[in-house]
């Protein structure tokens, strides 16, 4: 006999169903490349976080490796017991370094890093978070578990987070911290952070920056929005991640000042109570780190085999990029597969937002049509994720396009093509795709 409890979910359960907005998981048969395989054939990857096509690649792959044979395969303790162990604070300093900060620290996960900033840092009602209201869930998770005074400003309306900096119930407050993603994950579009940095000092305000979609895509060496805007190492707390370009794994970090560093480690309970990295994301992250630095690092070149199989290179060579590759080759090939597929989608008039990040959106409007289009591209052979209410805002499904390092320019020409043949064949008419709205190409 069902509980109370289970009788609810089941018919929330339901409900997301009959609404078609259930989720159903994507298995892949095959690495996270730019070409992968699901439901048993081979697909165009324009769904994944991995940027630079580092997931897979064999330096990085072997010192994964390396560190599972001299570090084991999981830490099994938490930091300030005995969880830290050298390839920690390797991974540590190197961040440091990459990003131009003082000192760094990692989580399990960026949501744990932002989830251990918010509280931490801003932890009473005399303190206030001021953050855009299109910020990453795990912000807006994070500020809730604060208790301090909350302020909301329209998306990238930096007038009005003016307006409320300069309210008496801001002015009452202690510590203030502006919260931004650098790269917002829906919109793909950019902060403008010299603008915050100009209102954070004005106003004795700390500005937090989510840089999960920025780093290894931003700036001249990828090291995210502070370098795009030349304000690189400039008295910021950064938040990001390294699941996405950064070989796609998993982990955490933040990197700020040493003071603020060393506080974090101290007090923010995903810190304290969460098991720390595993061995193998910490020296692959290193390794990804020194190939988008152009650095050897001292991770090694060979192949690794997988059920008799190399998968050093199972599609990432052939897909755009050669493993050879350091990181000025692998930023430069991304921004021209990312200028090519925007221009391209201009071209068709498909509805989207204007930007320069590998996030393109195309903007469907119900999210019917974007689950539709998303079946129908699949049936294509390319693998695009649609997003409806309530992770964007009703009336703005979208698919999002992710591009990568890895595609080649015949990859994205060929979801092109899908995409028109697909827009073309909605039910409704290609015009609900087509066209954009006021302010958006």
């Amino acid at each position: 006999m069902q509980t109370t409890l289970e009788r609810t979910l089941a018919a929330e359960l339901h409900e997301l169903r009959e609404t078609r907005q259930y989720k159903q998981a994507n298995e892949l048969q095959a690495p996270q490349e730019p070409r992968t395989r699901m439901d048993g054939r081979d697909v165009i990857n324009l769904s994944s976080n991995n940027y630079l096509a580092l997931a897979n690649h064999p330096r990085v792959v072997e010192a994964g490796k390396r560190a599972i044979d001299r570090f084991g395969l999981g830490t099994a303790s938490v930091r300030f017991i005995c969880g830290t162990m050298t390839c920690h604070l390797e991974l540590e300093r190197k961040i440091a370094a990459f990003i131009g900060c003082e000192a760094a620290t990692t989580y399990i996960s960026c949501w744990d890093a932002n989830v251990g900033v918010m509280p931490t840092l801003a932890p009473t009602p005399e303190d206030a978070i001021f953050s855009d209201a299109l910020n990453h869930a795990s912000i807006i998770d994070a500020i809730r578990l604060s208790k301090a005074q909350r302020f909301i400003f329209k998306h990238r309306d930096y007038d009005e987070l003016e307006r409320m900096l300069e309210s008496p119930e801001a002015r009452k407050t202690r510590n203030k911290l502006i919260v931004t993603d650098g790269v917002f994950s829906m919109e793909g579009d950019v902060a403008d952070l010299p603008r915050l940095k100009e209102l954070a000092n004005r106003y004795d305000a700390v500005l937090v920056i989510d840089e999960s979609h920025a780093t290894g895509v931003l700036g001249a060496t990828g090291r995210g929005t502070a370098e795009h805007f030349g304000v690189l190492g400039e008295g910021t707390v950064q938040t990001s991640t390294l699941g996405k370009a950064l070989g796609g794994a998993c982990g955490g970090y933040v990197a700020a000042s040493r003071v603020i560093c060393d506080y974090l480690v101290q007090k923010s309970r995903p810190q304290l109570f969460s098991n720390a990295l595993p061995p193998a994301v910490c020296y692959g992250s290193m390794a990804a780190i020194d190939i988008l630095m152009g650095t050897e690092g001292g991770t090694g070149v060979s192949p690794v085999r997988t059920g008799g199989r190399a998968v050093s290179a199972v599609s990432s060579a052939s897909a755009g990029v050669s493993h050879a590759d350091s990181g000025p080759a692998l930023l430069a090939r991304l921004r021209q597969n990312v200028a090519h597929f925007r221009a391209g989608v201009r071209e068709l008039g498909l509805k989207t937002i204007d930007g320069i990040t590998p996030i393109v959106p195309v903007l469907v409007g119900e999210t019917p049509t974007a689950i539709a289009m998303q079946k129908a591209l699949l049936d294509e052979g390319v693998f695009v994720s649609g997003f409806g209410y309530p992770v964007v805002p009703k009336g703005e499904a979208r698919l999002r396009c992710q591009i990568s390092a890895g595609h080649t320019t015949a990859d994205l020409d060929e979801c092109l093509r899908a995409l028109k043949k697909v827009a073309e064949k909605l039910p409704q008419g290609p015009a609900a795709v087509l066209k954009g709205a006021p302010g958006r190409g």
